[in-house]
């Protein structure tokens, strides 16, 4: 299965219009967002993905009932950290708020895959048997680059892309 893995939209809509045009060209099944949304305007965006469609609340995710709500509706999953299979494969998303808390997760040895964002920096690295997966920002402030990641989970080869 093709994941789609990106983090920190912060409501930039023309960045999320980029990003889900590039997972349906690319035959993305699953996206996940590793938090910081921001709105529910902008979740909304994901709709097309309905239940294939997985999230994290990040920092700066205010208006968490509206979120829920638009999220829900659409048959996405919305919480502060949650758990999957894929594959056989067992997935963990936190956006990555507390440091140790993140690093106790990857560190676990319990996950194939972790997912973060909060950083705004891309990074793929393994720990253990752990694959460490932070898309960067899809949103450019920071860095000034927009990036996300595809997952192949028959491979477990996972690649940034900057649009």
């Amino acid at each position: 299965m093709l994941i789609g893995i990106i983090a920190d939209t912060h409501d930039n809509l023309g960045a999320i219009d980029a990003a889900i045009e590039i997972f349906d060209e690319r035959g993305v099944e699953l996206v996940v967002h590793a938090g910081d949304l921001i709105s529910p305007f902008a979740a909304a965006k994901f709709a097309g993905y309905g239940s294939l469609f997985k999230t994290v609340f990040g920092n700066n995710d205010g208006e968490r009932r509206g979120l829920i709500k638009t999220i829900q509706a659409f048959g996405g999953e919305i919480d502060d950290f949650i758990e999957f299979d894929v594959d056989n494969r067992k997935f963990a998303v936190y956006h990555g708020t507390v440091a140790g808390v993140l690093n106790s997760i990857v560190e676990s040895d319990k996950y194939d895959v972790v997912a973060c964002g909060h950083s705004h920096s891309p990074e793929i690295k393994s720990v253990g048997k752990t694959l460490f997966i932070n898309p960067g920002e899809a949103c450019g402030y920071l860095s000034g680059r927009k990036t996300l990641v595809i997952l192949d989970t028959a491979r477990m080869d996972a690649e940034t892309l900057e649009f």
